[in-house]
């Protein structure tokens, strides 16, 4: 393991900055609207903050942690690991999702280091861990990889924690070191099938809900995987065509009265763009499938429910599958809840391991 300290050379900002001076904006018919995807107006807000974006101070904030990059399984993986001064504080992994990064976790650090020894990997092919360079790179190879991450730390017993990506990662990394995994807290739970008890009226609304996005995939997920290739591109070549994409996400997807801010939707993007991490990250969806079945998952199990999720969890069909031992339904949030709702997020994780008797 390498220590690793960010620092972007200065030349690749002025590039930024230059494209986005330069950049070639569409038209927009009138009075569109989201109808059409995001916004011109939208969208030139955001560029004109981007230009504005005090990206050297992102660096400072990334920098007072530990990181570190080392190869596993042929992968670069750059991660934080902080470590708690709780002497029984319990090792804790964090996986983010698509379209985010370990950029997501930063308002959950203080909170949870008071219980947690913190390890904050990004996903290969995402941001500092750079793009992957062979096919194969799922959502089950990164659950491996995690394991020989946690291994490699000294770690023999720990959670885990996640949303988007980051759900079905850590419900895999449980069934890979099924010895090592105490627990699995999850805040983005999709579940669809057949149940053949009885289901009010809201678990029903909720089945409908998965049922009718499994059948119209978002247009994102069809092209991430079926050419992940052809829009690499677009996001290697245009900071705004990556930004529009990504951005489009956080906005949709966020509850509209806990709405992820413009400078974290910026220097979240940086994170795929300074990288040139739009096209390999796009890959995880090829590589992982779509509609593969139930995730398994052998650990106890904490889900919270965020009311403006793009799905929401159905309990009777998640306690079928899996040893469900905290369930919250919070009262705002959508699916970013570690940046939506960070303190709700944090008291839900450190009472599920609480709950589970978790000690280092």
């Amino acid at each position: 393991m390498n220590e690793f300290t960010m620092h972007v050379p200065q030349a690749d900002l002025d590039d930024l900055h230059d494209r986005l001076a330069r950049t070639r904006w569409p038209d927009e018919l009138p009075d569109a609207g989201w109808d059409y995807g995001i916004p011109l107006d939208r969208v030139r807000r955001l560029a004109d903050a981007w230009q504005k974006l005090d990206w050297r101070a992102h660096e400072a904030r990334l920098n007072a942690y530990p990181q570190f990059t080392t190869e596993i399984d042929g992968a670069t993986v750059w991660f934080l690991h902080i470590r708690s001064t709780a002497p029984d504080a319990v090792p804790l992994i964090l996986t983010h999702g698509w379209p985010g990064s370990p950029v997501e976790f930063l308002d959950l650090i203080p909170l949870l280091t008071p219980h947690f020894h913190l390890v904050i990997p990004a996903i290969p092919g995402f941001s500092f861990s750079g793009p992957t360079r062979e096919r194969g790179w799922g959502q089950q190879r990164v659950a491996a990889a995690w394991a020989t991450l946690m291994a490699g730390l000294g770690y023999d017993k720990y959670g885990a924690q996640g949303g988007d990506w980051g759900s079905g990662i850590s419900r895999l990394l449980a069934a890979a070191a099924p010895g090592h995994v105490i627990g699995v807290h999850v805040n983005f739970m999709p579940t669809g099938g057949t149940y053949d008890g009885p289901l009010g009226p809201q678990d029903q609304e909720r089945l409908a809900r998965t049922a009718k996005l499994a059948a119209n995939r978002h247009p994102h997920q069809i092209l991430f995987a079926a050419a992940p290739q052809t829009i690499a591109y677009a996001f290697t070549d245009s900071p705004v065509g990556q930004l529009a994409f990504l951005a489009e996400k956080f906005t949709q997807w966020a509850d509209p009265t806990t709405p992820v801010p413009d400078d974290v939707v910026l220097t979240d993007v940086m994170h795929y763009w300074i990288t040139r991490t739009g096209g390999s990250s796009s890959r995880l969806v090829r590589e992982s499938g779509l509609g593969g079945g139930p995730i398994p998952c052998p650990a106890p199990l904490g889900v919270a429910v965020l009311p403006r999720d793009i799905v929401l969890p159905v309990r009777p069909l998640v306690d079928l599958r899996h040893d469900v031992r905290r369930w919250t339904e919070f009262p705002a949030g959508g699916h970013f809840a570690a940046l939506e709702v960070p303190d709700l997020l944090a008291a839900d994780i450190t009472a599920f391991f609480g709950s589970l008797g978790a000690r280092a």
